[in-house]
């Protein structure tokens, strides 16, 4: 199906895919259309903001969303998760771990970063942990489009999982590994000296002419996640050889 993404406030990539700058973390949330599933990729930052995906996902595809991928743990990516009930949660290998023993730290992170503590309570208590985790590579059948989930990582987390999405234009959802609308963020769970070996990874995914999809940011080339990957080099000391 062709979904009319000129309907809602979404930015059309391919007839079967788009995506969703969210306020306040400019974080991106992805949407992908199969003929009998949906796939969502990072549902947001709190329970509402979930709520408002879910409910304008629904109204672009006529569908519920059946599928969420976690593209890493960070809270502006997964506190929305708990809107979708009954949704497959995807996520990284360890990720699951990794939310189920830190929910004070996420919670803590979110207040940090000015969401409101009542809804950073909410959404922690509420949180979904992904069931189905990914080592290397997982194919997503959603219906006449196979959809690739891939652990890239570790880079900017533990925990960095890529969505590549065949069509008249290949698209890869990058998380954090890659950021447009500043610096990427290499903060205590980064792990910096592999992080442009992951996006090695995502150029091998997407090749020359993919769209890439930031965490945060416009859609870049692969032109500007080469020069990314260069720059990360460089500010880590990752030799090139």
């Amino acid at each position: 199906m062709d979904v009319r993404w000129e309907e809602e406030d979404w930015e059309r990539l391919t007839g079967r895919a788009g995506r969703r700058r969210l306020p306040v973390w400019d974080c991106t949330v992805g949407l992908v259309v199969g003929d009998e599933s949906v796939l969502l990729i990072d549902p947001g930052s709190c329970v509402r903001e979930g709520a408002q995906v879910r409910a304008e996902a629904e109204r672009l595809t006529g569908r519920r969303v059946t599928h969420i991928a976690f593209t890493h743990g960070h809270f502006d990516h997964v506190l929305g998760g708990a809107a979708f009930s009954g949704a497959e949660v995807f996520g990284a290998v360890g990720l699951d771990a990794l939310l189920s023993t830190g929910r004070e730290e996420l919670r803590g992170d979110a207040v940090r970063h000015g969401l409101a503590e009542a809804e950073a309570a909410e959404a922690v208590d509420l949180l979904v942990v992904p069931k189905h985790l990914v080592s290397g590579e997982w194919t997503l059948d959603l219906g006449g489009l196979q959809v690739l989930l891939a652990n890239v990582g570790p880079g900017h987390t533990g925990h960095d999982l890529a969505v590549f999405v065949p069509g008249e234009r290949e698209v890869v959802f990058c998380g954090d590994l890659v950021e447009e609308s500043g610096e990427p963020l290499a903060g205590p769970d980064a792990t910096p000296g592999q992080w442009p070996a992951a996006l090695d990874r995502l150029l091998s995914l997407g090749g020359d002419d993919a769209l890439y999809v930031p965490g945060h940011g416009a859609v870049v080339t692969a032109g500007f996640v080469r020069a990314q990957r260069a720059t990360l080099a460089a500010r880590f000391g990752v030799s090139e050889t």
